[in-house]
């Protein structure tokens, strides 16, 4: 679970990036890491995770984001701040 003092990021992963697991890949490798957020795929077809712990490993978790499930091909990830609440865990949610 993120505590205070943990990096928040979230991300916007770009390229073909969907059917393929990418979403069930980044919550598998998330929570191997230890980190807190989600993931979900948007209608535009990029995916969105917000990833919350250790600087370390959210870093290990953006590079693996660059690379993807085997079937991926990430074309970009953008990284932002993040600052909303979440809940313990990590977690898949709906397309949007």
């Amino acid at each position: 679970m993120a505590t205070v003092g943990d990096t928040r990021v979230r991300v916007l992963i770009s390229g073909k990036v969907q059917g393929v697991w990418f979403r069930g890949w980044t919550q598998q490798e998330a929570k191997r890491l230890g980190l807190s957020g989600w993931v979900r795929n948007l209608q535009d077809g990029r995916v969105e995770a917000v990833f919350a712990g250790a600087p370390s490993q959210v870093e290990e978790m953006l590079d693996r984001c660059r690379r993807g499930p085997p079937l991926a091909r990430v074309e970009a990830v953008e990284i932002d701040d993040h600052h909303g609440q979440l809940q313990p865990g990590f977690h898949a949610r709906p397309t949007v």
